[in-house]
C-alpha cells in the first residue's frame, strides 16, 4: 500500500563478527608523579580474566590502585568496570569507555596506578585512566574475528560418507577428529551458519550432536 513504509529485521552475515586485539599490549601515561601503567590483554572468559588480574596484582603488589574493564561477546553483550577505590566512577568508567568507543570486544584493560603524592581531583582521574587506556589501545594490533559455535560430533562408522558430506557443505573447521567404530569429531562454525549445520547433521542416522561453547 502507498505510503506505508514495511522494515523487515533479520539475521545478517555480520552479526558474528567482531573486533578485537591480537595479542596483549601495554601503554604508560603520567600526571603530577602518579604513574598509570595500562595493560590489555585479548580474552574469551572470566575465568581468563580473573588470572590475568592475579598475576598483574600479585606483580605490582605496592600499586595504590588495579582498575580495569572488560568486555565479552561478539556485541560486548557482558561488560564490567572495576574502580578498585578510586573515587566511583573514575576509572573503570573511563576505561570501559575507550573499549566501547574503539568497538573493541574480548578484551580486558587493567590500568595500575601509582600514587605521586598530588590529587588529581576526580576530572584528572578521569583523564589519567582513560588516556592510559588509549595508549595501550593504539599500541594494540586490532583484528577482526568471527564468533564461532563449538560441537562435538559423535557417529557410527557406516555414516562416516554422510557426516562428511555435510562437512564439505557446511565447511566448519574441524578441530579434532577421532575414527573407529565410533567416530567423534570436534567442529566450530560461525554463529551465523549454526543453524544449517546442526540442522543437517541432525537428519544423519546415528549422529549425536553436542554444544562444547561459545568461542
Amino acid at each position: 500500500m502507498p505510503g506505508i513504509n514495511r522494515i523487515f529485521v533479520r539475521r545478517t552475515m555480520t552479526d558474528d563478527i567482531y573486533h578485537t586485539i591480537a595479542e596483549p599490549a601495554e601503554g604508560v601515561f603520567k600526571d603530577k608523579g602518579s604513574r598509570f601503567l595500562a595493560y590489555a590483554f585479548p580474552v574469551e572468559s572470566e575465568e581468563e580474566i580473573r588470572e590475568h588480574l592475579a598475576r598483574l596484582k600479585k606483580r605490582y603488589y605496592d600499586a595504590t590502585h588495579h582498575c580495569y574493564a572488560w568486555r565479552l561477546g561478539a556485541h560486548g553483550e557482558r561488560f564490567r568496570a572495576n574502580d578498585d577505590g578510586e573515587p566511583s566512577g573514575t576509572a573503570g568508567r573511563p576505561i570501559l569507555g575507550q573499549l566501547l568507543s574503539k568497538g573493541l570486544t574480548y578484551v580486558l584493560v587493567v590500568v595500575v596506578r601509582y600514587f605521586g603524592g598530588t590529587k588529581l581531583g576526580v576530572p584528572g582521574l578521569i583523564n589519567a585512566y582513560r588516556e592510559a587506556t588509549l595508549d595501550v589501545l593504539e599500541n594494540s594490533r586490532i583484528v577482526t574475528r568471527t564468533e564461532d559455535a563449538w560441537y562435538e560430533v559423535v557417529f557410527p562408522y557406516t555414516v562416516m560418507n554422510d557426516v562428511m558430506k555435510v562437512v564439505k557443505e557446511e565447511q566448519p573447521v574441524i578441530r579434532e577428529q577421532e575414527f573407529d567404530n565410533r567416530c567423534r569429531m570436534v567442529l566450530s562454525i560461525r554463529r551465523s551458519r549454526e543453524e544449517g549445520l546442526k540442522g543437517k547433521l541432525s537428519k544423519v542416522e546415528g549422529t549425536e550432536l553436542t554444544f562444547l561453547r561459545i568461542g
